[in-house]
This record gives structure tokens, C-alpha cells and sequence, in this order.
């Protein structure tokens, strides 16, 4: 039963690096697991419209992107600890876009 829960614990630290990874695996019927799948698609997202946002801004306000990427990142760092943790804690301003999610 241990080695279940860490290897659930592993697939929800992934979901925050590559969300689709754990759904193939049979870690996807887990609500854990499931959760922060949902929190690293969010993030997954987030990253998209701040690329779209990069290419949009002219060159000289590329600073706003680089803050808006870093913020991401930290974000993720955040997921990854939460999932590390065994937490559910939606993630600090993005979080809560998760739950529109039917996966």
C-alpha cells in the first residue's frame, strides 16, 4: 500500500512538469492524482497565453513576459511541493480554473 502512495504521490509531482503523463498511466482513476493533473493543465495554459502575449508585445516590454514566466514557475514549484506533501491545495491565483475542468 506504501509503494501505491508514493508512486500516486510521483504521477501528481509529473502532472505539474507533463499533465498528460500520468492519464496514460493507470494513475489517472486516482482523485489525487486527478486533482493536480488539473492544477498542470491549468498551468499548461497559462504558459500558452503568456507565449501568445510574448509574441504579441512589442520587443521592449518582453519584461512583463519574463515576470509573468516567473511567477509561473514559481507556481509550479508550489504544485510540486503541495503534491510532494500528499496535499490538495489549488495552486495561488490560478488554482481555482482547475475545477472547470472534466477529466
Amino acid at each position: 500500500m506504501t509503494n501505491k502512495k508514493n508512486q500516486n504521490t510521483g504521477m501528481a509531482i509529473v502532472a505539474y512538469i507533463l499533465f498528460f503523463i500520468p492519464l496514460l498511466t493507470e494513475s489517472k482513476n486516482d482523485p489525487f492524482v486527478k486533482f493536480h493533473v488539473k492544477q498542470g493543465l491549468v498551468l499548461f495554459l497559462g504558459w500558452i497565453i503568456v507565449s501568445i502575449i510574448g509574441f504579441i508585445l512589442p520587443w521592449q516590454l518582453h519584461l512583463i513576459v519574463s515576470l509573468l514566466n516567473l511567477v509561473l514557475f514559481i507556481l509550479m514549484i508550489i504544485g510540486i511541493l503541495s503534491a510532494a506533501k500528499g496535499e490538495q491545495k489549488p495552486l495561488p491565483l490560478i488554482g481555482q480554473f482547475g475545477e472547470q475542468f472534466k477529466i
